[in-house]
């Protein structure tokens, strides 16, 4: 009881992560078809219109593509700052023990795609494509295990998880340092500062989400002008949110008997539209109570998952995925060949191999339930590189359009191809065992 009790949060996020893999998958699916079809034109036109807020000297207009990538996935950075502090923290990547298998497996899954883009690729105009074939999907990886249910064991997503958010760390990190230019360094002290400030406000008085909003919008700004990705500035931020309650859960249980025994012993049994004083001061004061006990870090993950997940993801998807396919298109084929073997081959063999070496050498352990079968599967499917795949070919290539559009067809083929190798692959292994059991 206690086991199911633990696991149900986690079984909830898969559930939501699944979901979010489908709504990605079909708003790709949307893009391409308007993209390709007669309207092509103003599904283009669409994503450049220009808007903003301007006034005296200070101006901020971007194109709506730009207010996506720029505005709508720093609070998607800004969530993965807040897992990531959690999983540190109290998570699955809380302990050196804990974290060395998906760390050691997340080091390959790294390494062996850029070392192999890299190796592949001799033209120095897309070199720095290197970052593209680095990244794993969570959203899409955990879909496409949702699809084979009962057959994995839940260990196994519980990995694939930990694996995805050092993915996420050394992706935050490379866009930080490698996908920069032009760096103001003024603005970024500046930036620095103020959330250095926000710490201390949080750590010294109260979490409020009005001063986060206000100094958060703020440092979004100076780093959108100081040439480091302004997403950063969501990562940097969600480490400021404080994780402790102010109120433990007995000291919570005991004010809510208080309050709910006075409000039985005011509250007459006649129906009413409108609370007594007493009443409105009882509320406010449970109002209060709730607030107390709730971590205002795992508050903000809950509430900003349904965002990120039915919506933030979706909409960069489908601003994102729409390319012109067809024969008068011009694409680098040498570059999108090199993407996609380099997602495949790439996290297949990097994850695997370091894995296997990790435990061989004693460094890091299988977690309970889960054998190499498991592992060859999973690193199939950590070639699903999605989102974070497609903003760093938008980083590395800016304006080129051939590039970027090439990149995008590799990156869809690549994951497609992971995603169908781990999915038969997992199968394999779970009808063996069964038959084995059987037997």
């Amino acid at each position: 009881m206690i086991k199911k009790v633990l696991l149900t949060p986690f079984q909830k996020f898969i559930k939501l992560e699944s979901l979010s893999g489908i709504l990605l998958f079909g708003a790709t699916i949307l893009a391409l078809i308007w993209a390709n079809s007669p309207y092509g034109a103003e599904y283009e036109q669409l994503w450049q219109y220009e808007f903003g807020v301007s006034f005296n000297d200070f101006s901020l207009i971007k194109p709506l593509i730009l207010w996506i990538n720029d505005g709508l996935m720093a609070i998607f950075f800004f969530l993965i700052g807040l897992e990531l502090k959690r999983e540190l923290l109290v998570g699955e990547i809380d302990s050196i023990k804990k974290a060395s298998f998906p760390l050691i497996a997340a080091l390959g899954g790294v390494l062996a795609p850029v070392g192999l883009f890299l190796f592949l690729n001799q033209d120095p105009e897309t070199a720095k494509g290197w970052g593209i074939p680095m990244a794993t999907d969570i959203a899409f990886a955990l879909a496409i295990l949702g699809t084979l249910k009962s057959r994995v064991p839940l260990s196994l997503k519980i990995f694939l998880t930990a694996f995805a958010i050092i993915d996420d760390i050394a992706a935050v990190l490379i866009i930080a340092i490698f996908y920069s230019a032009n760096i103001n360094w003024f603005f970024i002290l500046v930036g620095l500062l103020l959330i250095a400030l926000l710490a201390l406000v949080y750590h010294k008085r109260k979490f409020s989400l009005e001063i986060g909003l206000v100094i958060g919008t703020i440092v979004w700004f100076l780093f959108l002008k100081s040439g480091i990705h302004p997403t950063i500035a969501g990562v940097l931020l969600a480490f400021t949110v404080p994780i402790k309650r102010t109120l433990n859960i007995y000291e919570f249980s005991s004010n809510l008997n208080n309050i709910s025994s006075k409000i039985v012993s005011i509250t007459d049994d006649t129906y009413k539209h409108i609370l007594t004083k007493d009443e409105m001061e009882c509320i406010d004061n449970l109002d209060h109570l709730t607030s107390e006990v709730r971590s205002p870090l795992q508050h903000l993950e809950y509430q900003l998952h349904n965002l990120t997940a039915y919506f933030i993801l979706p909409v960069f998807a489908f601003a994102n995925a729409g390319m012109v396919l067809n024969t008068n298109s011009e694409i680098n084929t040498s570059l999108m060949l090199y993407i996609a073997i380099s997602l495949f081959a790439g996290k297949l063999i990097g994850v695997s191999l370091f894995s296997y070496l990790g435990v061989k050498l004693k460094l890091t352990e299988l977690p309970s339930g889960i054998n190499f079968k498991h592992i060859i599967g999973i690193a199939s499917i950590a070639g699903v590189g999605f989102t974070m795949s497609i903003f760093i070919a938008n980083l590395a290539f800016g304006n080129d359009a051939i590039n970027i559009n090439s990149s995008k067809v590799g990156i869809i083929i690549g994951s497609l191809i992971s995603g169908l190798v781990g999915v038969i692959i997992l199968r394999l292994t779970s009808k063996k065992e069964g038959e084995t059991n059987g037997s």
